[in-house]
């Protein structure tokens, strides 16, 4: 088994999986912005390799971006196949090489998952988890159903509920976890059922449930679902502690243990925990008011606040007074068109600041 971490990986260890396949590439996606997985995709169609993509049927904001992929990569020989609509969601992130290798991922193939968020993946060359990993695309591929044959793959809504429930039931010491949604009501119970029982559990998340140690991560975005438990088993894969992704989407996982991998996790995690709270008492410390923060706004925007679209409207005033303004007409006049013209600006900018990160939400 190895690990990768994101970031620090990179892309790297993706693209010398697909170079290295002799027979095979199949693979899963939600997202994908890298241009080196399309082309190293190609590269290995051209020497003779049978790639097949399996391209989610949706995602949020980027439905037609998955469109023009198909499109892209039918017209480079790539097999397509779409997953079907039968669940709210396909967010699993895979790919088997040749059948002999499997690569569950916590991250899409983005710069902004691989380059800028906490993300871990695993690659395994276990024949059990190969073989059930490669029987779930065939069945998604084809739109059938898919019944588990090895729990150590967690598969939503189809087992993960129940072995990730087994996994933190099993806690004696200690439970470290990452995962940006933690608010499954069940899951809250056992978790807290832990701490009653003398575990020890901490939490790296931005949505936790109340009495549960939990700190968010503030030195980089936070993506991965990760569960690390006394030491010797872990848990990486795509789906939160949350309804949602337990019993509605196609989320995959795997639960495993490995003595290095699992230190190499929990050394991340340690490290991560430490920075959330230094990040969270700087914050603290720079706190600015919101009074303060609005006028700040205000200042901004009106310097560049566009006179055009006031003048436009005072002359479109004048035009229907027939030439004629008093001094109160002028003021109102003058009033709504900055108000209005304010609140365009303040809307625009607004959406250009976060456009390009509510697209790559998930």
């Amino acid at each position: 088994m190895k690990l990768l971490i994101q970031p620090g990986d990179g892309i790297k260890p993706i693209i010398k999986g697909i170079k290295k396949a002799k027979k095979s590439v199949e693979i899963l996606i939600f997202r994908l912005d890298r241009s080196e997985v399309e082309q190293a995709l190609v590269d290995a169609v051209e020497r003779g390799v049978l790639v097949h993509a399996l391209i989610a049927f949706t995602n949020r904001g980027g439905e037609k971006r998955l469109r023009d992929l198909e499109t892209e990569f039918l017209a480079k020989g790539i097999t397509v196949s779409r997953t079907s609509g039968d669940l709210v969601r396909y967010h699993g992130k895979m790919m088997v090489v040749d059948r002999k290798e499997l690569y569950i991922l916590a991250f899409n193939f983005t710069h902004l998952d691989i380059d800028h968020s906490r993300g871990f993946g695993l690659v395994t060359r276990n024949p059990k988890l190969v073989q059930e990993a490669a029987r779930l695309f065939e069945a998604d591929t084809k739109r059938q159903p898919f019944t588990s044959n090895y729990a150590k793959l967690i598969v939503s809504p189809v087992n993960a509920r129940e072995q990730l429930a087994n996994l933190i039931r099993g806690a004696k010491q200690e439970l470290l976890i990452y995962d940006p949604k933690l608010t499954d009501n069940s899951m809250i119970r056992l978790l807290r059922d832990r701490v009653d029982a003398g575990v020890k559990v901490r939490v790296i998340g931005d949505r936790v449930a109340a009495g549960l140690p939990a700190r968010k991560l503030g030195c980089m975005r936070l993506h991965t679902r990760t569960i690390i438990r006394d030491g010797r088993d872990a848990f990486i894969g795509s789906q939160s502690l949350r309804a949602l992704e337990l019993d509605s989407r196609r989320e995959i996982g795997v639960v495993f243990r490995d003595k290095t991998i699992v230190a190499e996790l929990r050394r991340a995690f340690e490290e991560d925990w430490s920075a959330a709270d230094h990040v969270k008492k700087k914050h603290k410390s720079v706190k600015m008011p919101v009074s303060k923060a609005a006028k700040k706004l205000a200042s901004a925007v009106s310097k560049e606040l566009p006179v055009e679209p006031i003048a436009k409207r005072v002359k479109r005033v004048l035009r229907k007074n027939g030439g004629k303004l008093n001094g109160k007409d002028v003021e109102k006049t003058v009033r709504v068109a900055v108000k209005q013209t304010l609140r365009h600006a303040v809307e625009k900018a607004a959406r250009e600041a976060v456009g390009d990160v509510v697209e790559q939400a998930i």
